[in-house]
């Protein structure tokens, strides 16, 4: 799925204001049907806790909820590098923490943090093998060339690095981060599709954005 960001807006969702994640499309679409109205796709993006809650960084309409996590520790999201999706208005990037901590100086709009990262600069993150044994249903998501958004999820269990080299040779995306693995899910209103898998955590939520301005200037 791509988003374009001439023709879509990107925010993150957790759950509703001061209330416990929601943790699955069918629960945001039941609980803000205003909002799902302008829904292009949406897919599950960021680690987090048993609770659902963010274990790294993560903003939502430009209010931060978890700082950048840079600790050391087991499972993918430690796999260092990781990184950072994040924007604001058209402008959508994916930076590793390190860069994201050096280059970024104001709060973008949404934000989630994940790991590990998939492609840095064109080139496999470097503890990840070119098709390494390790297979899951996975998603992650790039950046082009002309700044448009590419969330991929697998069809079938793959490796880290089968998905990786995916952005590089196929996209042709430089950096890459991955979003999750086995709890992977693609919500996408167009063809009926909404993946009940796992609980989930923070969803990255793709909005038609012609369609939600019109919406919002009608008297």
């Amino acid at each position: 799925c791509t988003a374009d960001p001439a023709r879509h807006r990107i925010v993150m969702v957790l759950g509703p204001r001061a209330g416990a994640p929601y943790r699955s499309f069918s629960a945001f679409a039941a609980a803000e049907p205003a909002r799902v109205r302008h829904v292009a796709f949406a897919m599950n993006g960021g680690m987090y806790d048993d609770a659902g809650k963010p274990i790294g960084y993560y903003v939502e309409n430009g209010q931060r909820k978890h700082r950048l996590n840079r600790a050391k520790g087991p499972g993918n999201f430690h796999l260092l590098p990781n990184g950072v999706f994040f924007g604001t208005g058209e402008q959508w990037g994916v930076l590793s923490a390190g860069q994201f901590a050096k280059l970024v100086t104001e709060r973008p709009e949404f934000g989630t943090q994940s790991g590990p990262m998939l492609l840095i600069g064109g080139k496999l993150h470097p503890r990840i093998a070119a098709d390494g044994e390790s297979r899951y249903v996975r998603n992650a998501v790039g950046i082009d060339r002309q700044g448009r958004a590419h969330f991929v999820i697998s069809e079938e269990p793959l490796s880290f690095g089968r998905l990786a080299r995916y952005f590089r040779d196929a996209l042709k995306v430089s950096n890459a981060l991955f979003l999750d693995g086995n709890v992977s899910a693609l919500w996408h209103p167009a063809t009926g599709r909404m993946d009940e898998t796992a609980a989930l955590g923070p969803l990255i939520v793709v909005e038609n954005r012609a369609k939600a301005e019109t919406e919002k200037s009608a008297p």
